[in-house]
Formats: structure tokens, sequence, C-alpha cells
């Protein structure tokens, strides 16, 4: 059961985009041909969001802790986020998608925040779908970042501290309606975690580069079955338990609560 506002706006979705490497692993190929291949994947998912009523799309490509990873793996993630930008961009402003990365910039191989910034110059006209990429992102620093400035304000709140985020280049814009993790784990990984406070969260064990538009489908189905309260009370008792057949069916293993529970 959605909101008003879901209704109005459009759902923001969010997406943690795990398992490329193990696809690869499983078929015997370099971890980097996984992430080839989730490029794909992302071409599938753009595609298809507005139309199932998605008006925001926020991905998590690469966490400020994945700079860890062998150096030879970070040069082709950040090799692909470059491809990305220059093979994309002309059908993401044809299709009135506007692109924005979020994230720190000042850790990029030269020349590619550069890139990105003209990514987003060229795109901002879109209003079909707002759609960020997290690049060098961790929700943590970014929460501790607009900490500093929100002891500044003059009138502290929450929505001050949401804008704060959003001005530092660290934030989603608003708060995410769904999560979906792919790749079988349950965590959230330092992504968005002022914005995922009341989001429904949606597990997958697809792997990221097996994950399209179908995948999608089934679990916003499974999210509309849910009724959100935000800390209130159903609006008509307690309901029966939905079934989730379409999502299950597809790997989707989903965070319940009892319907009659805040």
């Amino acid at each position: 059961m959605q909101s008003t506002r879901e209704w109005k706006e459009g759902l923001h979705v969010a997406v943690i985009m795990d398992g490329n490497g193990r696809w690869a692993t499983r078929r015997g190929l370099p971890r980097t041909a996984g992430h080839e291949a989730g490029i794909q994947a992302i071409r599938r998912v753009v595609e298809a969001a507005p139309d199932l009523g998605v008006s925001a799309l926020t991905l998590f490509a690469f966490s400020s802790d994945n700079w860890r990873r062998p150096p030879v793996e970070v040069d082709a993630l950040m090799s692909l986020l470059r491809q990305y930008l220059r093979a994309e961009v002309a059908r993401l402003s044809e299709s009135g998608t506007r692109l924005t990365v979020i994230g720190r910039r000042d850790r990029l191989p030269a020349g590619l925040a550069d890139e990105v910034a003209a990514a987003e110059r060229a795109s901002a006209p879109g209003q079909r779908l707002d759609l960020k990429i997290a690049v060098d992102y961790s929700a943590r620093d970014a929460i501790a970042n607009a900490a500093t400035g929100w002891l500044r304000e003059d009138s502290p709140s929450r929505d001050a501290f949401g804008r704060l985020l959003t001005w530092q280049g660290c934030g989603a814009g608003r708060d995410v309606d769904l999560l979906i993790r792919t790749g079988g784990e349950k965590r959230l990984s330092d992504f968005l975690l002022w914005e995922l406070a009341y989001a429904e969260l949606c597990f997958v064990d697809t792997m990221w580069p097996d994950f399209g538009a179908t995948n999608l489908r089934a679990a916003i189905a499974d999210f509309r079955r849910r009724e959100r309260r935000f800390g209130g009370l159903p609006s008509m008792g307690v309901l029966p338990a939905a079934p989730d057949a379409d999502c299950h069916a597809l790997g989707v293993a989903t965070i319940n609560r009892p319907r009659s529970m805040p």
C-alpha cells in the first residue's frame, strides 16, 4: 500500500549492485569481465525504471572502502566508469534521464572528475528519471561531514541536515522508498544510511549482471503490497500476509515484519 507522496513523486529505488566478481568467477572469467557485464545490467534497469513508476534511481557503483581492492581491479572499474559516461550520456539525455554522480571526486583518476561534470551538464535538462551513481561514496563520511555544517545552522533540523548532505554532493536528495541488493548478501555496506531510514529492503540472490527489468518489476510489485506506516498505526487494522510468490520465484528475499506492528 503506497503513500500519497509515492504516487505523486514516483518511487526512489536504490540498488547495491553486488555479485559482479562472483558472476565472473563462476564462469571461469576474470572479475573485470563481471564488471563489464554489470554495465549492461545498468542499462537495462535505467531503461525499465520509469515505466515501473520509478522517478529516482540511485546505484552504488564504488564505495570508499573499495580502494582496498587490487589496483588492477580498481583501475578497471574507473576505466569502465569513464567508458560508461562517454557511451551513455547521449542516450541518457535523449531519454530524459538526468545523471548525477555522488561521492568524493578528489581521488578519481586524472580527468575523470571533469568527464563526470561534463556528463552531468549534458543530461541536466532530463526530467523523466533522476539517476544518481555513487562513486567513492561512504554514508558515514557524508553524515560526519554534514554534521559539521549542521552545527552552524541557525535552526538545525532533519530537513536542514538532509539538504546539507545533498549540497555536499554526497546525498541522494530524498528518502529512499525501496532498497534492492543483488548477489545474496544482506547488509547495507555504508550506503545511504540517512536516506534509508524508512526504506523497504529487498535482497535478491540474482547476481547483478543477470539482473534486469523482470527482476526490478518483481521487487517493485512486492514493495507495492507492503503497507508503509512510518511509525504510525495501520490504517485498516491487521493486514493479512501478502503473497510474495512473484518475488520469491525470482530469488528475492524480503525483510518482513508483522503487519500489525509499527
